[in-house]
C-alpha cells in the first residue's frame, strides 16, 4: 500500500502546481509526543517470559497484516498500480516544454493542464488540450483495454522557483486536490498541501492524504519548526499502523553544505501497530553524530602496503563495529511496549557480531628492494588472508536480563507472518 501511495504522490506532485490553503488548523486535544513518550517510559516492565511475549506480539502483528492484506483487493489501489505501469510504458511531458528559464514566468497553470488518454493499441498517451484540469484516462486493471478510470487534479503554483537542471526551473507546488474515479464513481480522493515562507525551498509545513472509498485512509504530514512528522494508515477510522516523530533539528541550517552537528538536535518517535503494540524511540542525533565523528578520528585505517595490513584491517573492522554499537546504545533508546497491559516488553539494543568474511586472494611476498615495507601483497589463486567483517545486530533485552537476537526471536513461529508480509509487498510491485 505504502509503495503505491508514494507512487501516486510522485505522480500527483509532478502533475500539480497549486495554491496554498490558509484554513485555520483544528485545535488538537491530543497529548504532545514528548508527553506520550515520557508517560510510556515510566511504565513497568512486563513479568511475562519472552516466549509468552512472543505469542502476544505475533497476534498483534497478524491482525495488522490481515488488514493490510484486505487492502490489496481495493479497486482504487489496483487502478493506482496500473496508472504507474502505464506511465512507465510511455512517459508524458506534463510541462509541455514550458520550463525554459529564459522566460520570466517559466511555468504557469495552463502549462501543466491537459487531458491524457491511454491508447491501448499503440501503447501511448494521447494528449488533448484543457485549460481547467490535468487528467489521465486509463484502464483500471492491468489486462484491461477499456478506459474506465480517470485521475483528475486541479492546481496553482507557488512563487518558490527552483532549478531542476542546469537550464530549467520550476515552481514548487503548494497544494493540489485530485480525484480518482472508476466506472464514473468516485474511488479515491487525494490532497497535497505545502506552505513556504521567506522564499525558502524547504516547506514550513506539508501534508498528504489519500482516502479510499472502501474505508482505507493514508495520511502523512510534517512541519519544519519544531520538526515533527506523522503518518497513519487506517481502516474505517481504526489504526493499522502509525508513525509519529519529532525533532529539535534546525532544518534550514542542515540544508547548508557545512552544518554543525549541534543543529541535528534530538529526535523521538512512536510507532503504533493496531491498538496495542508501540515502539518508542528516543535519539540524541547531535550526540550520535559527535560520537561517530570521535570514533572515526580515534581509528586509523590500516596501511594497505603494510605486511600486517589484513591483520590490522580485521582489528579495525572489529573496533569500528564495537564503537558504532557503543554510540548507538548510548544515543538511541528503543523500547517495545504493550498499551493494553500498560507494560514495557523489552529494550532494543545493539551488539557487534561477526558478519560475512571473504578471502583476500592476496599473499605477502618478501622483497627487500621495497623501501619501508620489505615486500608487497600479490594476488594469488591460492587462499590468502581471511578478512572478517562485523555487523551491528539488534537484540531484545527483557526484564529478566534475557537477551534474544530479534531475527531469532521473530523467526521461529513467525514464518507465516513473514510470508504474509512478503506477499503483501509483492502485490504492490517492487
Amino acid at each position: 500500500m505504502i509503495k503505491k501511495i508514494l507512487l501516486l504522490s510522485v505522480v500527483i506532485s509532478q502533475l500539480t502546481i497549486s495554491c496554498s490553503k490558509e484554513d485555520s488548523p483544528a485545535v488538537s486535544t491530543e497529548q504532545s509526543l514528548d508527553t506520550q513518550i515520557a508517560e510510556i517510559v515510566k511504565l513497568p516492565y512486563s513479568s511475562l517470559k519472552p516466549e509468552q511475549q512472543k505469542i502476544k506480539l505475533e497476534t498483534e502483528a497478524n491482525d495488522m497484516l490481515l488488514q493490510m492484506d484486505k487492502s490489496k483487493t481495493s479497486g482504487a489501489v489496483e487502478a493506482i498500480e496500473n496508472l504507474g505501469n502505464l506511465l512507465s510504458i510511455n512517459t508524458v511531458d506534463i510541462f509541455d516544454g514550458k520550463n525554459d528559464n529564459q522566460i520570466a514566468d517559466v511555468l504557469n497553470v495552463s502549462g501543466v493542464y491537459g487531458i491524457y488518454t491511454w491508447n491501448s493499441t499503440k501503447q501511448i498517451w494521447v494528449k488533448s488540450a484543457s485549460t481547467t484540469e490535468l487528467k489521465f484516462i486509463f484502464p483500471a486493471k492491468k489486462n484491461q483495454t477499456t478506459n474506465n478510470a480517470s485521475l483528475s487534479s486541479k492546481s496553482i503554483s507557488s512563487d518558490i522557483k527552483v532549478a531542476f537542471s542546469n537550464t530549467d526551473q520550476i515552481y514548487l507546488p503548494t497544494s493540489v486536490d485530485a480525484t480518482l474515479t472508476i466506472d464514473n464513481a468516485q474511488a479515491a480522493t487525494f490532497a497535497v498541501n505545502s506552505k513556504y515562507s521567506n522564499g525558502k525551498q524547504s516547506p514550513d509545513e506539508s501534508s498528504y492524504k489519500m482516502v479510499l472509498n472502501d474505508g482505507y485512509t493514508f495520511e502523512i504530514s510534517g512541519k519544519k519548526a519544531p520538526v515533527a512528522a506523522k503518518s497513519a494508515f487506517t481502516f474505517n477510522g481504526k489504526n493499522i499502523i502509525e508513525f509519529n516523530s519529532g525533532s529539535s533539528a534546525n532544518i534550514d541550517e542542515l540544508l547548508k553544505d557545512n552544518y554543525l552537528n549541534n543543529y541535528l538536535g534530538t529526535a523521538n518517535g512512536l510507532i503504533k501497530l493496531m491498538d496495542n503494540f508501540v515502539i518508542v524511540v528516543n535519539t540524541d542525533n547531535a550526540g550520535l553524530a559527535n560520537d561517530e565523528a570521535a570514533l572515526k578520528k580515534s581509528l586509523v585505517y590500516p596501511d594497505s602496503q603494510s605486511k600486517t595490513y589484513y591483520t590490522d584491517l580485521n582489528t579495525y573492522n572489529k573496533k569500528f563495529s564495537e564503537g558504532e554499537v557503543t554510540a548507538n546504545n548510548k544515543n538511541v533508546k528503543m523500547i517495545l511496549v504493550s498499551k493494553k497491559d500498560g507494560t514495557k516488553i523489552a529494550d532494543v539494543i545493539q551488539k557487534s557480531e561477526k558478519g560475512d568474511s571473504y578471502n583476500s586472494s592476496h599473499v605477502w611476498v618478501n622483497d627487500n628492494t621495497v623501501k619501508n615495507y620489505g615486500g608487497y601483497w600479490n594476488w594469488s589463486s591460492n587462499p590468502g588472508v581471511l578478512v572478517q567483517e562485523y555487523d551491528e545486530v539488534l537484540y531484545l533485552k527483557f526484564n529478566d536480563s534475557t537477551e534474544v537476537e530479534m531475527s531469532t526471536y521473530f523467526s521461529t513461529g513467525f514464518d507465516n507472518l513473514n510470508t504474509k508480509f512478503e506477499d503483501f509487498l509483492k502485490a504492490f510491485g517492487n
